[in-house]
């Protein structure tokens, strides 16, 4: 795959063929994405070629040195970077995450000049009184949540599609959870990306 990858950093519009594992992050997909199946046939736009540090540190060594290619699903700008062929392999990636809770501070969700409130009571309500009951406007959470991926605790999950089911556990924080007293920390199962094998034709 280390030369299929060569040639295609030199000829980036032409298919090499051989098998190529794409990393397809789970973030970038939230949004949008359609979805396939093993069997499918995919074009994928490539943002880069080698996992990035954060990657490696996050996910692990291990895992990072089977993935040849990083799918770019907004990329800044025109690319002829491409992963093109049938889809023969689906893993999801789910990562295990620990949920803390820190109290917000200004700036942080609440404007930056604001002062904190006193403890145990409510930031105050951003907006204006449209009269008749009705309030426009937001008012901070007292706990922010911060989500921190436990590195190397991955887990493979076998599937048949993208996105496929959603192999995770643990629960959702409530906006009432976040204002009362501070949250118990958790661990939760997170689904990170997949890993898609594509075994790439000539186009």
């Amino acid at each position: 795959m280390g030369a299929a990858r060569l040639n295609r950093c030199a000829h980036a519009s032409v298919s090499v063929g051989g098998m190529t594992r794409v990393w397809l992050d789970a973030t970038e997909w939230a949004c949008c994405g359609d979805p396939f199946s093993v069997g499918d046939d995919v074009d994928f736009v490539i943002d880069r070629w080698t996992p990035s540090a954060g990657f490696v540190r996050s996910l692990g060594a291990e895992l990072s040195a089977t993935v040849d290619a990083f799918e770019a699903r907004h990329p800044e700008g025109p690319t002829d970077d491409r992963v093109r062929g049938r889809v023969t392999n689906v893993r999801i990636v789910v990562q295990e995450s620990i949920d803390r809770f820190d109290l917000r501070r200004p700036g942080h969700g609440a404007p930056a000049d604001a002062e904190m409130p006193a403890e145990g009571e409510p930031w105050p309500f951003s907006g204006r009184d449209l009269g008749n009951g009705f309030l426009i406007g937001t008012r901070p959470s007292r706990w922010v949540l911060v989500s921190e991926p436990v590195p190397g605790a991955v887990e493979l999950v076998p599937s048949d599609t993208v996105p496929g089911e959603r192999p995770e556990s643990g629960e959702v924080v409530s906006d009432d959870d976040l204002d009362g007293p501070e949250p118990a920390e958790q661990r939760r199962r997170v689904r990170r990306g997949w890993l898609v094998d594509v075994d790439e034709t000539d186009l």
